[in-house]
């Protein structure tokens, strides 16, 4: 897989330095980089090395190992090399050892573009438990998210998370404008898996009527694992939400952030 090489090329190159000035104990972390960027086939630079090329919207890299230290990143335009001009560009990121790190270049809530890097959640869930993580990176206003008719997520906004822990199972979930009990999607029923967390990105720009959606999973969350959590990337990827999974739960959260814009650009022009 190109990506997987080319990302295999930055552990040696650009971890290199990071690897011999590092503790001996230092551990190495878990990268994927997803680009949640509208209508933009990039390239992308870490430390002036090419790590990805022809990077396409809507794009979740398979979870790579990468040396703990800190990189400079640079997105540009595909083919612009790496002296060309930054789409996106953010120095000193900070790749923490031992951590599951998700890197996201997205527009911010005014539609600029920006890189936003999460840690994310592997710590062991309890038996018979799921995780479900909601990460609002799209150019668009805040939702609540509801389960079983409790909001569970309030007033989310760009470029933040929300989290929690719930028995596995099927839920009851819906979307409603923030702060109000205005439905905007649902409620339909989700089946969570226990043991995993499954993280729903939104991005794109509701003003553009563009806002799409990636899912990654996280597996091997139970509480003696059989191994390293792990995960999986990109629109199609195995989710602990079935049988709705990415096109009832995911749906719920794009929908609503339209929704809410379409309502909002209503209410300013009356």
């Amino acid at each position: 897989m190109r990506h997987t090489r080319s990302l295999a090329v930055l552990a040696v190159s650009t971890g290199l330095a990071a690897a011999l000035s590092a503790p001996a104990q230092a551990a190495d972390a878990t990268v994927s980089i997803l680009h949640g960027v509208p209508g933009a086939t990039v390239d992308v630079y870490a430390n002036g090395d090419a790590i990805l090329e022809d990077f396409e919207p809507g794009t979740l890299t398979d979870p790579l190992t990468l040396p703990e230290g800190s990189y400079d990143l640079k997105v540009t335009a595909a083919g612009a090399g790496p002296d060309g001009a930054a789409v996106i560009e953010a120095n000193d990121v900070a790749v923490p050892g031992g951590a599951n790190v998700t890197v996201v270049a997205h527009l911010d809530d005014g539609g600029t573009p920006v890189l936003t890097p999460f840690v994310n959640d592997t710590k062991a869930t309890a038996a018979g438990q799921a995780r479900i993580t909601v990460r609002h990176t799209a150019a668009a206003p805040a939702v609540d998210v509801r389960a079983n008719g409790a909001v569970a997520f309030p007033g989310l906004t760009n470029p933040n998370e929300a989290k929690a822990d719930l028995p596995a199972g099927t839920v009851s979930a819906d979307v409603v404008l923030a702060g109000t009990d205005t439905v905007a999607i649902g409620p339909a029923d989700v089946n969570l898996a226990e043991g995993t967390n499954t993280i729903v990105y939104a991005w794109g720009s509701a003003a553009d009527d563009n806002l799409d959606l990636a899912v990654q999973t996280i597996t091997g969350l139970h509480s003696a694992p059989s191994g390293v959590p792990s995960g999986s990337g990109g629109q199609s990827a195995t989710s602990g939400w079935t049988p709705v999974g990415v096109a009832g739960g995911a749906a719920f959260l794009v929908g609503a952030v339209a929704f809410a814009a379409t309502r909002r650009r209503q209410d300013v022009r009356a």
